[in-house]
């Protein structure tokens, strides 16, 4: 066969297959075309790998040469969850479009395209077990108890002024003798402090022994008028004696001795400790000198300084707690006995008194205290811990454990917080499982987890719109259609 034979037989070989070739692509082509609506899923949008927030309508890569994920409309409930992306555990800001660890060797959270069944709420969030044990996710159950309004201050202790006793001479005279002597002793009910000598003291002796004597000389006269002027004598000197504080005890031993005294007793009218010693042995004295200031500190008083805008919630018998620098760890009960009636004009604040027991003396007057009011009491509240709230902006929220390992975003209205604990008004009831740590970091997912659903969401209106469109518009030409066939 010569050459030009062989040129022609392998054009007409090469021709063939391409004939060949064209004709089964342009077959299975049209069979793929055919088989895509029923074995592709939908795709919505195309998501960038690197930054969730970046979408496209149509296929495309990113500057490093990544291609964007699809994200696919859910048709029902899928068996199995598609992962979109994974998340840094620490930083949400992190993702990756395949799994891996952090530097410290923590796995990687997987977004799912839906977290769930078409019942749960937008935002819940599901973690596998593994990954909520390494970011430390602890929760606690939602509980009922007694709850109050806390205020804190500063509180000043004082004495307390019904036990406060400054005592005076009733007559002048000469301190012969001082029984107790030193500053800051405690002393008894009837104690004796001192012996006075004074002249007015012994006239006053002199006075009952003479009126003493004159009724017992004509006590059993039959003079009835005699008789009742001298007993309305006698009784005048005694109750000269009892008005110069002259103890009981000392006007029975004058009456049974009938001798005078020249040291009258000044006791103490009650137990408590001496503050003030205003006088020494030898020393004249006149009725406007304190000779002792004695002060019961059994029970204290303590003034704490509260702002106005705080006073609606203040009532007498409201409970307080005290906690002083000398005595760390210790917490003090007590209530609020008084609310002065007069604002300070310059610290904007009221005077409230609160008395404490001190039976062990360990509160001294003159030191500064913590104090937190506990007013506007609730009973009953449903709480959950203080660190349980997630604030974001105007909206106060909490995650509930719906599942292990699936979590809730509620939000919740939010009462009087104390001690830790906030009242929750509304959307937890007690018994329910609420997450107190790591929430944050649910809190940024659950956040991711809403938008991509609203996205989606919005996403599937508009695809519905158009496809809604498109079926008007074949409405419409097959009316026009039927329209020509008539006029023919």
């Amino acid at each position: 066969m010569n050459n030009g034979a062989v040129a022609i037989a392998v054009i007409a070989a090469l021709g063939a297959g391409f004939g060949g070739g064209y004709f089964f692509s342009t077959q299975s082509g049209s069979e793929q075309m055919t088989a895509t609506p029923s074995t592709q899923r939908k795709v919505l949008f195309y998501r960038n790998p690197m930054n969730p927030a970046i979408t496209s309508p149509v296929f495309m890569q990113d500057d490093m040469g990544m291609d964007y994920i699809a994200v696919y409309a859910d048709e029902g409930k899928p068996k199995k969850k598609e992962v979109l992306f994974y998340r840094n555990p620490m930083n949400p800001a992190i993702t990756s479009p395949v799994f891996m660890q952090d530097d410290m060797g923590m796995d990687y959270i997987a977004v799912y395209a839906n977290g769930g069944g078409g019942d749960e709420p937008a935002g819940t969030v599901t973690i596998d077990p593994v990954t909520v044990q390494n970011i430390g996710v602890r929760t606690t159950m939602a509980e009922t108890r007694d709850l109050s309004r806390a205020l804190n201050g500063l509180g000043r202790v004082d004495f307390n002024e019904e036990h406060l006793a400054r005592l005076h001479p009733k007559t002048s005279g000469w301190i012969e003798k001082l029984m107790i002597d030193e500053t800051g002793k405690r002393v008894s009910k009837n104690t004796i402090l001192l012996g006075i000598y004074s002249p007015e003291l012994v006239a006053a002796q002199q006075e009952y022994l003479v009126a003493l004597k004159n009724w017992e000389s004509v006590r059993n006269s039959k003079a009835s008028q005699m008789k009742k002027s001298a007993k309305t004598i006698l009784s005048s000197a005694h109750e000269r004696l009892q008005l110069f504080d002259v103890p009981a005890h000392q006007i029975k031993e004058l009456k049974r001795s009938r001798k005078i005294k020249k040291q009258l007793h000044i006791h103490s009218p009650f137990e408590g400790q001496v503050m003030h010693i205003g006088v020494r042995e030898g020393q004249y004295v006149t009725p406007e000198d304190e000779i002792y200031l004695i002060a019961d500190l059994g029970r204290i008083w303590v003034n704490v300084d509260v702002f106005e805008d705080e006073l609606s919630w203040l009532k007498l018998g409201d409970r307080a707690e005290m906690r002083v620098r000398a005595q760390p760890g210790r917490t003090y009960e007590g209530k609020i006995t008084f609310i002065h009636p007069i604002l300070n004009p310059k610290s904007r604040t009221v005077q409230v008194r609160l008395e404490f027991d001190n039976s062990d003396l360990s509160l001294k007057p003159g030191m500064f205290a913590n104090v937190t009011l506990y007013v506007d009491p609730q009973r009953g509240a449903v709480v959950v811990p203080s660190e349980a709230i997630v604030r974001s902006g105007s909206r106060e929220q909490v995650f509930v454990v719906r599942e292990p390992g699936k979590f809730e975003p509620r939000e919740v209205t939010l009462g009087v917080s104390a001690k830790g604990l906030t009242q929750i008004l509304s959307g937890v009831k007690a018994g329910e499982e609420v997450v107190t740590s790591s929430q944050f970091l649910i809190d940024s997912e659950s956040k991711l987890r809403e938008a991509t659903a609203k996205m989606m969401a919005a996403m599937a209106g508009e695809s519905n719109s158009a496809d809604t469109d498109m079926n008007d518009m074949d409405m419409s030409t097959d009316d026009m259609d039927m329209d020509t066939e008539e006029s023919k």
